[in-house]
């Protein structure tokens, strides 16, 4: 007769409870999820004489929202247009180093350009990026989940209240994320201005420099040409 199994060990009642609380917080298969956040950045480089232009499309009752920045180039400056659906110009900003522009959209795609055709020369690095608001349906998905409470009479808080936690720390999460992709933008733009200064000044100690040795070497030759015997003597 062989050895008779071992008893299997249950978890205390302590346990249980608190993973049965655990499980009703938890949707069942199908629930909806929170949409994921629509913001975008975006960097490239924009020759000299060139213009590019991008869509997005919107939809009613949405905001676009449009930050910009001139990374690197000279002059630091570039032409902005921002265009609605129907080819209305909503903003113009003409030579500028950055801005932030926000707009009520509708239906359709708006499309936006950077012109740098008035620099023939030096190209521009560009950097934008855009904040979608009310894209998705995250009413519609807060309402899904109510379908599926059961049991909140076992808990201190509500559904409601957890999911405005949750939008809250989303929302201060995504403002986090986007003012460090601004901050390495300005830290980028302010390294290219250093560089830039920094050949500047290195281009021009040479060029002091050169005068220095140039204008020394004239001054010693002037010298000694005053200290110079130019009678000739006679035998």
């Amino acid at each position: 007769m062989g050895p008779l199994p071992r008893p299997r060990l249950l978890p205390p009642p302590p346990l249980l409870l608190l993973l049965g609380c655990f499980a009703l917080l938890l949707p069942p298969p199908g629930a909806a999820e929170f949409s994921p956040s629509l913001d975008s950045d975006f960097t490239f480089t924009l020759p000299a004489g060139r213009k590019e232009c991008f869509y997005q499309p919107m939809r009613k009752e949405a905001s676009l929202e449009l930050e910009y920045q001139v990374l690197d180039g000279a002059g630091l400056d570039v032409d902005f247009h921002l265009l609605s659906p129907k080819g209305e110009t909503l903003v113009f900003d003409e030579r500028k180093s950055d801005g932030v522009h926000t707009v009520e959209a509708e239906d359709g795609d708006y499309m936006f350009c950077f012109d740098n055709t008035f620099s023939t020369i030096s190209e521009k690095v560009i950097f934008f990026e855009l904040i979608l608001d009310n894209m998705g349906d995250d009413g519609q998905d807060q309402e899904d989940w109510k379908k599926y409470v059961t049991g909140t009479d076992l808990l201190d808080m509500k559904l409601e209240d957890i999911l405005e936690s949750i939008n809250s720390v989303k929302a201060r999460l995504s403002k986090s994320v986007q003012i460090q992709t601004l901050l390495r933008a300005f830290e980028a733009r302010d390294r290219n201005i250093q560089e830039s200064n920094f050949d500047r000044v290195n281009f021009w100690s040479m060029v002091n420099l050169g005068v220095m040795v140039v204008v020394s070497a004239v001054q010693v030759y002037m010298l000694k040409s005053l200290f110079e015997d130019k009678r000739k003597s006679r035998t």
